[in-house]
C-alpha cells in the first residue's frame, strides 16, 4: 500500500527569520511547507504490514522552498535554506 494514503496533505505558509548571507541583512520570510497529518483509521485494503506500518506512522511537515530572495532592495539576491527540511509534529 502506498504510504501517501495514510496522510492528509494539506499547505502551509510559515514566517522565519533568516540572515542573508550575501548583506547579512534580517528579516522575517514566508516559506511554504505541505503538512502531512495522519489519517484517524486505516485506509480500506490494508494487510498486517501495512497495520504495523500505520501504527508507527506519525504526522510531520516537509519544506517546500529551497531558495528565498532577500528583501533589501540594494541586495535582492537568492540564497538557499539550510536546516531542517523535515519537521516532525
Amino acid at each position: 500500500m502506498d504510504e501517501k494514503r495514510y496522510y492528509d496533505e494539506k499547505p502551509e505558509t510559515k514566517q522565519m527569520t533568516l540572515v542573508c548571507p550575501h548583506c547579512r541583512e534580517e528579516g522575517v520570510y514566508p516559506v511554504r511547507w505541505m503538512a502531512r497529518t495522519k489519517k484517524g483509521a486505516l485506509p480500506p485494503g490494508g494487510n498486517e504490514d501495512d497495520r504495523a506500518k500505520f501504527a508507527k506512522a506519525r504526522s510531520y511537515m516537509v519544506r517546500m522552498d529551497d531558495m528565498v530572495a532577500c528583501r533589501n532592495i540594494r541586495c535582492r539576491k537568492r540564497f538557499d535554506l539550510t536546516g531542517q527540511t523535515v519537521i516532525l509534529t
